[in-house]
């Protein structure tokens, strides 16, 4: 599979910031690829998409596009010229200019045919559903119309990349639903190399081939949506990634991706995945250990396995299919996620348990 990105030791600094906004940044975006850059505000990713786009120029490392070097220290190609799609999160459509014409932009200054352009125009308003409205201004149709726009503006070129920097962020939750999609199944079907940049994790989960956590210009982690999430590198991406139950302990043994930890006032945790093994996990050392609300379970009898702990019920939240207890258990608060069918009633004695695949140790920092 061919690679379409190419980022190497990328780094960006901007004055009046004490840190580089992107620091020493290496990653690869494969043809059909979606990747989310995925991280708070002022952790660089949309410094990293400006990058790729030619907006800003790096100050060290390279930016390469279809096998060809478009930016490096100080310098770069022009952005008209590097062939990408880009989609904004302020839609960036002109009010003075109808659906067929904001659509039809990029093609006139490529210098497209006039039959051509329109036949191009057509089949990409069809397949984000737009057919039937060319003639509209963007003030005569719906924000979720206008982000459709801004999408087939963007690849209706036939774009070698494209870029997306929370182009969903505006729209209510209810169609920002509808809208991934439509978007991952229309990336799919088109096998475009894709860069979306979101601080939303449910959407970061739902769109991503590839995620990559980023926190102070840096990637913390990479890989599956399902892998990154269940096997968090670090206490930052456990923490941020989702809900999660952190506990801070003591290595007693490690043997080669399973261990225990002490931790204090509560007991031993038996068996639990190590998040690297290449890390330095050492019996004597500390560690974190991230176990998902979701992975808990709540019973009212003490069950048959290990990695179980009585506690009693503090809260109970409904939150729809869901409930949320917490339960405390010696110092320590567990949040615990259960379906609401099953009802456990405030200040019950209750006895938590979970699997040791369900629980992810972490180093100590």
């Amino acid at each position: 599979m061919a690679t379409k990105l190419q980022l190497t030791d990328l780094v960006k600094r901007f004055e009046r910031q004490s840190g580089a906004a992107v620091g020493g940044l290496t990653l690869a975006v494969d043809e059909g690829e979606m990747l989310v850059l995925l991280g708070p505000s002022g952790c660089g990713k949309t410094t990293t998409l400006q990058l790729i786009a030619g907006l800003i120029h790096p100050d060290s490392g390279s930016v390469v596009i279809d096998g060809k070097a478009v930016a490096g220290p100080g310098w770069g190609v022009a952005p008209e010229k590097r062939n990408l799609g880009m989609v904004f999160q302020s839609y960036a459509v002109w009010p003075h200019k109808t659906v067929a014409q904001n659509v039809a932009y990029g093609l006139h200054l490529r210098h497209v045919a006039g039959a051509e352009i329109k036949r191009k125009v057509a089949r990409v308003l069809d397949m984000v559903k737009l057919g039937g409205l060319e003639a509209r201004y963007p003030s005569e149709i719906s924000g979720g119309q206008q982000q459709r726009v801004a999408l087939a503006r963007a690849i209706v070129v036939n774009p070698s990349l494209l870029l997306l920097d929370e182009p969903l962020s505006n729209l209510d939750a209810t169609l920002r639903e509808q809208m991934r999609t439509e978007l991952k199944s229309l990336q799919r079907d088109l096998g475009l190399a894709s860069v979306y940049v979101t601080h939303d994790q449910a959407e970061a989960m739902t769109l991503a081939d590839r995620l990559v956590v980023m926190h102070d210009g840096a990637i913390v982690q990479e890989g599956k949506p399902e892998d990154v999430f269940s096997r968090p590198a670090s206490r930052f991406v456990a923490g941020f990634l989702g809900t999660t139950n952190l506990l801070h302990g003591r290595l007693s043994t490690v043997r080669g991706t399973r261990a225990r930890l002490e931790i204090p006032n509560l007991g031993v945790l038996e068996g639990c995945a190590v998040a690297d093994v290449a890390a330095d996990f050492r019996p004597g050392t500390n560690a974190w250990l991230s176990v998902r609300p979701v992975a808990l379970a709540l019973s009212a009898a003490r069950p048959a396995c290990a990695n179980v702990f009585e506690g009693r019920v503090r809260t109970r939240t409904f939150l729809g299919d869901i409930t949320e207890y917490t339960v405390s258990t010696g110092e320590f608060c567990w949040r615990v996620h259960a379906i609401s069918s099953q009802r456990v009633a405030l200040d019950d004695t209750a006895w938590i348990s979970f699997s040791s695949d369900a629980a992810t140790i972490m180093p100590d920092r």
